[in-house]
């Protein structure tokens, strides 16, 4: 829900994104994916596509960190661009980061130390859930680039695709990726 939601143009749905994504604290996916992820699909700079061979593991630990850096990275030349700090209350990574510390608290408080055993669960496996969908859904791929060095321009063929009904309404339509 969180990534399409991020794909709207309201104020509302993408602060109803940022929201989403902090309950597991992954709360950078929302710059990440719209960012740099579809300018850099099926390229080798991305690290959100897998590649011809990768098991999921070994793109786990290559997309998961790579993911954040590239966001806070964008986050940073968009913040400067506009004579801000990567540190004021405009970075969209440290939003949702606000967002996640806050109930996380709270959950620690309420039901003391025995949260530290299930909030780190619940993460990982909003986590596994998204880098299980990049690994599905460019593996392999890879975009032809050009003479003048620059990649091809993104296609359908760039994103694995799957038009089963009950699956695409349970997932928002995730399977049909290269619609978005």
């Amino acid at each position: 829900t969180g990534h399409e939601l991020g794909h709207k143009k309201e104020a509302f749905d993408r602060w109803m994104a940022k929201i989403v994504l902090a309950v597991v604290g992954y709360g950078h996916f929302f710059i990440e994916h719209n960012k740099g992820h579809h300018r850099d699909v099926a390229t080798p700079m991305d690290p959100a596509t897998s590649r011809m061979g990768e098991n999921i593991y070994k793109f786990s630990t290559r997309e998961i960190p790579g993911a954040f850096r590239r966001a806070w990275g964008l986050e940073e030349q968009r913040l400067s661009r506009r004579g801000q700090s990567v540190w004021s209350f405009d970075n969209e990574i440290l939003q949702p980061m606000v967002i996640t510390v806050v109930p996380y608290t709270l959950l620690l408080a309420f039901f003391g130390p025995k949260m530290l055993v299930f909030l780190p669960i619940q993460m990982a496996f909003g986590w596994w859930q998204l880098t299980s969908a990049n690994y599905i859904e460019h593996y392999g791929l890879l975009r032809e680039k050009m003479a003048d060095g620059r990649y091809e321009h993104q296609k359908p063929h760039h994103s694995w695709n799957s038009n089963h009904i009950v699956s695409n309404l349970v997932l928002f339509h995730l399977q049909r990726h290269s619609d978005h």
